[in-house]
C-alpha cells in the first residue's frame, strides 16, 4: 500500500462536474494505491500512519486535532515508469482487490474519529487542493 499525504488548507473533489467529497480549512489529502499482495494488515498500519504522522502545525498529528482526510483512489500510484515511455500499471492491484481495502482504511480513519470523506472508486475525479507548506510525504506499508 501506498500513500502520497498532503497537509492542505481545503480541498474538493468532483465528479461529473459534482463535488462528492472536500473540507475548508487544515487537513489532509491522502491519494492511496493498492497492490497486490495487500491486506488487513496494510490497511492498518497505513490508516495509523495517516492519523499519527505528525504533519499538521505545531508538529500535530491529524489525530490531535481530528482534522478532517479526503481520501482518494490512485492506483496510478503504482505505475512504472522503467521502460519506454508508457508507464506499467501491473503493479496495481484490480478493483474488486482494492475498492474494499480503499474502503477499510476509510473506515479505520472513521473509527478514529477523524472526519472522512472519499471520492468515487474508479471514476474520472478532478481533485482541487490547497497544498499548505507545502508539505507533501510518501508511505508505504
Amino acid at each position: 500500500m501506498r500513500a502520497v499525504i498532503q497537509r492542505a488548507d481545503g480541498a474538493r473533489v468532483e465528479v461529473d462536474g459534482r463535488q462528492v467529497g472536500g473540507f475548508t480549512g487544515p487537513g489532509l489529502v491522502v491519494l492511496l494505491g493498492i497492490t497486490h499482495d495487500d491486506g488487513e494488515a496494510q490497511a492498518q498500519a497505513m490508516a495509523r500512519k495517516c492519523a499519527e504522522l505528525r504533519i499538521m502545525r505545531q508538529e500535530a498529528s491529524a489525530a490531535d486535532l481530528l482534522a478532517p482526510v479526503l481520501l482518494i483512489s490512485q492506483f496510478t500510484l503504482y505505475g512504472s515508469t522503467k521502460k519506454g515511455r508508457r508507464p506499467s500499471w501491473v503493479a496495481a492491484a484490480p478493483g474488486p482487490v482494492a475498492e474494499p481495502l480503499v474502503a477499510r482504511v476509510a473506515q479505520l480513519l472513521a473509527e478514529r474519529g477523524l472526519p472522512v470523506q472519499t471520492g468515487v472508486f474508479g471514476a474520472d475525479m478532478r481533485l482541487e487542493l490547497a497544498n499548505d507548506g507545502p508539505v507533501t510525504v510518501i508511505v508505504d506499508t
